[in-house]
Parts: structure tokens; C-alpha cells; sequence
């Protein structure tokens, strides 16, 4: 198995403002830039064979400040970034709140929908199954999607579900994914 660590990427302006950024390439406020060192601290001493990001700078940053100096490889991946709001992009958080569960099968307007999340998740799982070996440990720095995506895919909680239910911030979250070597 390769274990996989989730961390939401830090807190940016947008965040701060209650405001959804979705690809929009906001950067880390503050506050961000401390919970990044912060995040390096937490993991100092914890092996990891590479870290992927959103090639969002929030989360790629959130990943350069919290791994700085250390021998870690940090990849960005396009597949790990946060749902395309579309037309949506940067409204009060509380207008996307309140769409997710309609946005599962429904693209929110000129974006995306959570399934297309969902199928960018996937795709990235199947390239690091077949990257890493087992008893590998890896992290995932993403956004909400991101973590939408990896509910669903390596815990089976439906999409509906997962992009429903209430989140509250933790320092990391656990995965599992069977790796797809030979030999």
C-alpha cells in the first residue's frame, strides 16, 4: 500500500474574504505563510517520497515553504486543482456552499462539475500507483475537490456525499492506494 497524506493547502486572501477562488491563482496571505511553516514543522521528521500539488500557487507555495531545505521532491499536477467555478469564480464561499450538491452531475456555469473532479482524481491515483511501491508515503497538498476526489476514490463515499458534507480543518488526513507494480 502507499499511504497518503492530504493537507488543505494555507489560507489565502480569497479565504480570508469568505470568497471561492476556484482557478483563480490567488496567493497566501499572512496568516498562510505561517500555517506553511508551520506544516514543514509538523512533518519534519516524517520520510516522504515526494509531495504533489495543485499547480495552483497556493498550494504549490503552501509545499515550497513547508519542504524548504529539505531533500523532498515537490511535483505540480493540474489534475489536483480546486473545482472550475466558472462564471462563479471568486462569489461569496456561501453561493458554492450552497451549489455543491447541485454541481455533482451540473457543471457550475462555463466550469466544471465535481464528477469531472472526481475523474481528474482518478487519473492522477492511477499514475502514482504505478510511480510508487508499496509502503511508500506520499502527500497530497490540494483544495476541497482534491479531497472530494480521494473521499471517493480510495474510501467510496459517493460524490453527493462527499462534496456535501460539513469540512473542518485538520493536520492531515490518512489514505491508502494499492500500488500497480510488478515485481
Amino acid at each position: 500500500m502507499i499511504k497518503i497524506i492530504f493537507e488543505a493547502h494555507s489560507t489565502t486572501f480569497d479565504n480570508e474574504a469568505e470568497i471561492s477562488s476556484g482557478y483563480n491563482d490567488v496567493d497566501l496571505s499572512p496568516l498562510g505563510l505561517r500555517q506553511s511553516h508551520e506544516l514543514g514543522e509538523r512533518y519534519r521528521l516524517v520520510h516522504l517520497d515526494g509531495v504533489y500539488c495543485s499547480d495552483l500557487q497556493r498550494a504549490y507555495k503552501t509545499a515550497a515553504i513547508a519542504f524548504s531545505g529539505t531533500f523532498t521532491p515537490i511535483f505540480t499536477d493540474a489534475r489536483l486543482r480546486e473545482c472550475d467555478y466558472g462564471d462563479l469564480t471568486q462569489v461569496e464561499a456561501t453561493i458554492i456552499k450552497n451549489q455543491r450538491g447541485e454541481r455533482v452531475k451540473n457543471p457550475f456555469p462555463n466550469g466544471e462539475s465535481y464528477e469531472q473532479t472526481c475523474v481528474r482524481m482518478m487519473q492522477f491515483l492511477n499514475d502514482i500507483a504505478k510511480r510508487h511501491s508499496d509502503g511508500d508515503k506520499i502527500m497530497v497538498i490540494g483544495h476541497r475537490a482534491t479531497q472530494y476526489g480521494l473521499e471517493h476514490s480510495l474510501k467510496q463515499v459517493p460524490i453527493t456525499e462527499a462534496v456535501t458534507a460539513s469540512w473542518k480543518w485538520q493536520p492531515g488526513w490518512d489514505y491508502e492506494l494499492k500500488s500497480k507494480k510488478v515485481g
